[in-house]
């Protein structure tokens, strides 16, 4: 898709104006910037609403203030601390990627992209997110709020639109300084954009046009649930510790499926969360 200088200037007004007036400038990870922190929001909030974040990054922080302390803690701490969150192998993944950039690059994170992209769990958004957000470079990159942005600026009668046509917009977009303050002002705007609009009295979110877009799968009841009531139990046993038959009894508010359990049991031991052994189960350290 071609866009006038004028078309882009007019787009640049838009969002840069929303954020001028309603930008969420009280989120903490916009506050005295460094590339850990943008890293760790950024991880937080994969599919993880900004409000419910907010408390768990300042608890973060206060505990893990830097990648040092993060790769030198124990699963179980990392664990207790992501309670809540979900997707638990985000918070190992990110302890692994913590090992990684002090062992590699003396506990500094890497600048280049590609760099980054060689973490463990982290990927091209992240990554980009990431050059964007720490070091304020140009960088093209797209999530939910970006997407919608687009979507409903510049592709409202279309359906299946691919990434990609999104993306050859965003760099045509981007403008030549400010980039942090440019994503920061695309996200709050895609974000307002996701609560208020509405087609015939209904709410509406344009990023179901997209090639991409896939709904989220039901929480309660989902082995996800399971899965996070079984780390659950653990943190709170002695030693993190207990007996299958004793898990058992404690997760059939969600299932009596014992099959069901120890298939899910088997992937967190294979996932190194937990540890097997003689009818135990215990949260690996």
């Amino acid at each position: 898709m071609q866009l006038s200088k004028k078309e882009i200037q007019q787009f640049q007004k838009i969002i840069l104006n929303y954020f001028t007036i309603s930008g969420r400038t009280h989120l903490p990870w916009r506050e005295k910037i460094n590339p850990y922190k943008v890293w760790v929001s950024e991880i937080m909030l994969q599919q993880t609403q900004v409000d419910r974040v907010i408390p768990f990054f300042n608890n973060w922080i206060k505990h893990f203030p830097n990648l040092q302390t993060l790769a030198n803690a124990s699963q179980v701490d990392i664990l207790r601390h992501w309670k809540g969150l979900g997707y638990n192998s985000r918070a190992l993944r990110m302890k692994k990627s913590a090992e990684e950039i002090v062992q590699k690059y003396n506990g500094i994170f890497p600048k280049g992209k590609s760099k980054i992209e060689k973490l463990s769990g982290i990927g091209p958004y992240t990554a980009g997110a990431i050059i964007a957000f720490a070091y304020d470079q140009p960088v093209v990159i797209i999530e939910t709020n970006i997407r919608r942005v687009f979507i409903y600026h510049f592709f409202q009668d279309q359906e299946s639109i691919s990434d990609e046509a999104i993306l050859d917009l965003v760099e045509k977009t981007l403008p030549e300084k400010d980039l942090r303050i440019w994503y920061w002002a695309l996200m709050d705007y895609g974000s307002f954009l996701g609560k208020t609009l509405n087609v015939k009295g209904k709410k509406y979110n344009p990023n179901v046009q997209s090639k991409h877009y896939n709904k989220q799968l039901k929480f309660i009841g989902s082995d996800r649930q399971i899965r996070g009531k079984i780390l659950e139990i653990l943190l709170q046993e002695k030693n993190n510790e207990i007996t299958l038959v004793k898990l058992q009894k404690k997760v059939t508010e969600l299932t009596m499926d014992n099959e069901r359990i120890q298939k899910i049991l088997n992937q967190l031991a294979l996932e190194g969360f937990i540890v097997i052994q003689n009818k135990k189960i215990q949260l690996k350290k």
